[in-house]
């Protein structure tokens, strides 16, 4: 760890102004205990053992039959030889098998690897070989993928499941049929490297060799590209994600113990739906309504309408896309009470249209990073809100705004944010190098250095201005592109927005928007820009728009932003290319 040169006192927000601003049932602190996460799942079945736990596609299970499923599991990884320690990598949807394998695995002592179904081979091929990886869980329909690289990683034995094994009968003997019809059933060669998940977890019972576990050992490995872009496993520990469990639960103090229903369609594979959508569901003894592809709207919307969820975590651009849609009118959302929107910005625009359309759900925005198991901070959901804030840190959670050199700036001056609490990760997977670059020693505490660009108010309200790495410099001014997608979202034929810069000879950089129109409606670039100058400064409006019929998406559909970037750099340089030939 470094630790850099510090006056004796940040700006006095280690005192934590914000604890005033807490709702009036959210406790003022927050201490870590000795539980690992497996046993939130184990008390929770034994006081709720008939309560769903899970809803998928007309299948239930209960928490008694969740924890046995687990446990069989366990079982089945420790006679195929799995040991404390090991990482199993779990490439599922939102499905059953999921959460069987998740806790499964953490109970028989291994470590999960969060591992995404939209990755490619190549991509999948690195992560297994960092993590080394000796077990794959695998759905069917990814299974090619993971064949073609078969003899390259380190992978000893790959169960492999399909939807049909989680559907009650006769859901179960209909979906291959169909599957096949519709080009997307994948024949799986099995052998002794290659088993059936059903048959290995049926053929087991649910008492796995007991294995003591610590609240320190690492539980996660949990890939992000952190400030650097470099894919790298942040090691999130026990002690981490029931801390960030118990912090949300904390802060949303009216959550009813065995009453809620979670519309979980944020990817459990992500660290934002593991925590908020599984982790807190079990917690709570809440029922997990399982959406495999958070993509196909009218089954989030449907769901919602048949199940009567309660709490919707999700992400700007998921709520933006039920905002948009043309069978929303259709459903009944009025049984959502509170969501907590993360993983990117979320403009006012879409919220309060959200909230109308849901006729009173307080949507409010969260913040946070994979490295903080994700969560750090989070608007009251029912008490006083800030809008374009964050929120205030969580109970436990300590938060600066620091220079470059490390030093703290005035209230509402931008600089790096910096977090402290019992959620920050243990390190990188293999990566002491990058750990000290990003986790620094100062004030008696262990800080993470974000790489967001942030603000804060005398009363503890955090407003994130943008990625440190994002930030666009035209002529010497600073630009954060939230700013600007902020307008442009104003614009009534926008449904989507990005904004990024462009190098340009004469300012450094120029601002370069990319949107995507509603249906139905039309909008030309000069349109677009000349909106842009009656709300922004001039040498922020963008001085070129770009038009997709859609914005590119993570698996946990936040914009790519860079990818953007790198695409309309690519062709800005082919452009000067073809010019400069006579082309």
């Amino acid at each position: 760890m470094t630790s850099p040169a510090h006056p004796d006192q940040p700006s006095g927000l280690l005192n934590r102004p914000w604890i005033s601003h807490y709702e009036q049932n959210v406790p003022q602190d927050y201490h870590a205990g000795e539980r690992v996460l497996h046993d939130l799942l184990q008390e929770t079945a034994q006081k709720h053992p008939t309560q769903p736990a899970m809803l998928f596609i007309g299948a239930k299970t209960s928490y008694k039959a969740l924890w046995e499923g687990a446990s069989r599991f366990a079982s089945a990884l420790q006679r195929m030889g799995v040991k404390s320690g090991d990482r199993v990598a779990i490439m599922l949807p939102n499905c059953p098998q999921f959460v069987v394998s998740f806790f499964g695995t953490l109970i028989a002592g291994a470590t999960v690897v969060n591992t995404s179904p939209l990755y490619t081979a190549h991509e999948l091929e690195h992560q297994l070989i960092d993590s080394g990886s000796e077990t794959l869980i695998i759905l069917d329909t990814f299974f090619p993928r993971y064949d073609e690289i078969r003899d390259r990683v380190p992978v000893k034995r790959v169960l492999v499941t399909g939807i049909q094994d989680a559907l009650p009968f006769p859901k179960n003997l209909l979906y291959p049929v169909k599957a096949r019809k519709d080009g997307t059933w994948v024949d799986v060669q099995y052998s002794e490297r290659v088993l059936s998940y059903k048959k290995a977890i049926d053929s087991q019972t649910p008492y796995p060799t007991a294995v003591k576990v610590q609240p320190d050992d690492v539980a996660l490995l949990q890939y992000t590209g952190g400030t650097t872009g470099v894919p790298k496993g942040a090691m999130l520990t026990h002690r981490n994600l029931v801390a960030n469990c118990e912090q949300a639960r904390a802060w949303m103090s009216d959550l009813r113990q065995g009453q809620e229903i979670t519309l979980a369609a944020i990817p459990f594979f992500h660290v934002y739906g593991m925590t908020v959508g599984m982790n807190l569901s079990v917690l709570t003894a809440s029922t997990m309504v399982l959406v495999p592809n958070a993509r196909d709207i009218k089954m989030v919307l449907s769901e919602i309408q048949r199940t009567k969820a309660t709490l919707f975590p999700g992400v700007p651009t998921l709520y933006n896309a039920i905002n948009n849609h043309p069978d929303t009118p259709q459903f009944d959302l009025s049984s959502i009470r509170a969501c907590i929107s993360g993983s990117a910005p979320l403009l006012l625009e879409t919220a309060n249209k959200f909230k109308w359309i849901t006729k009173g759900a307080n949507l409010v925005e969260g913040y946070g990073l994979t490295e903080a198991s994700p969560i750090t901070h989070v608007n009251p959901i029912f008490g006083e809100q800030q809008e374009g804030s964050i929120g205030l840190p969580l109970p436990g959670v300590d938060a600066i705004v620091v220079d470059d050199n490390g030093q703290p700036v005035a209230l509402g001056e931008v600089g790096e944010l910096w977090v402290s609490g019992p959620q920050i990760m243990k390190g990188y997977w293999q990566r002491p190098d990058e750990t000290a670059k990003t986790v620094v020693e100062a004030y008696d505490k262990l800080w993470l250095k974000t790489g967001d660009m942030a603000t804060v108010d005398e009363r503890g309200f955090f407003k994130i201005v943008d990625r440190k790495k994002d930030l666009i410099i035209a002529g010497g001014y600073n630009i954060y592109p939230r700013e600007v997608e902020e307008v442009l979202m104003m614009h009534p034929a926008v449904m989507e927005a990005a904004a990024v810069g462009l190098p340009d000879p004469y300012r450094g950089e120029t601002v370069h928007a990319v949107v995507a129109l509603k249906a139905g409606q039309e909008a030309s670039a000069k349109e677009i820009m000349d909106f842009c100058r009656t709300e922004l400064s001039a040498y922020k409006v963008p001085r070129s728009v770009e038009f997709r019929s859609e914005l590119p998406k993570t698996a946990a559909l936040k914009i790519l932003r860079r990818q953007l970037a790198e695409e309309a750099r690519a062709r800005l340089e082919e452009e000067k290319s073809k010019a400069a030939s006579g082309d």
